[in-house]
């Protein structure tokens, strides 16, 4: 591409040793959820205002309600790096750049490549492959496995297939982007969005090597919903 762009791959077995943990848990699980007031609500202002906070890492694992997984398959995230020359199962022009995602199977993680700086004006969400269970409710605690990298450079700033196991946390304590991922969509489906800042971090979160503006990318496999 012209302006010095680079294609980014980004996959599993790239993930830095930096990825940043926190209170022993997940960097998105944390900072994905609101920090304000009881008050917040689940709309991109709020999910912008709730970055601004003086702690943005405040809700723990051990403060958020779990969705017990149904099933042994339910309670882990594949940790095996992907084929990189398989088709990919979405690929996205955006207003700058591209990218191109492969969602996770049974022994898989997911592949993610970014023709970087990649950047979207409006949030856009792809169903990789359908599940076959309940729908997700806009109110549901959920059980996913994910990986999220940054639009910006390809950097992956959290992934819990690394980790081998899911995270769980109410969709009403996220951001309005990956409330906009999961809602709606079955348990057992795998799902790729991606969000404006607006909808994501509109203030940036620079523990996460989030600056203001940034697209982020996620691949998200839904494990289980409850509620």
């Amino acid at each position: 591409m012209s302006g010095g762009c680079s294609v980014t791959t980004v996959n599993f077995s790239r993930v830095s040793s930096s990825v940043v943990l926190v209170a022993g848990g997940a960097l998105l699980a944390t900072t994905l959820a609101a920090c304000g007031s009881d008050t917040e609500t689940s709309s991109a202002s709020s999910s912008s205002t709730s970055t601004s906070a003086a702690d943005p890492f405040s809700v723990t694992q051990t403060q958020r309600p779990a969705a017990p997984p149904t099933s042994a398959a339910a309670s882990t995230c594949p940790t095996t790096a992907p084929a990189d020359n398989g088709t990919p199962e979405w690929t996205l022009p955006g207003a700058t750049g591209s990218v191109a995602v492969t969602g996770s199977t049974d022994t898989t993680a997911p592949n993610i490549k970014v023709d970087s700086p990649f950047s979207v004006t409006e949030t856009q969400v792809h169903t990789l492959q359908a599940g076959d269970g309940p729908v997700v409710s806009p109110t549901a605690t959920v059980s996913v496995c994910y990986m999220g990298v940054n639009g910006r450079d390809g950097s992956v700033f959290d992934n819990s297939y690394e980790r081998g196991a899911p995270e769980q946390f109410p969709l009403t304590g996220v951001v309005t982007g990956f409330q906009k991922a999961i809602a709606g969509q079955k348990v057992g489906s795998t799902v790729a969005v991606a969000m404006t800042s607006a909808d994501g971090y509109a203030d940036g979160q620079p523990a996460a090597g989030i600056q203001p503006g940034d697209t982020l990318i996620f691949a998200i496999k839904i494990l289980d919903a409850a509620g």
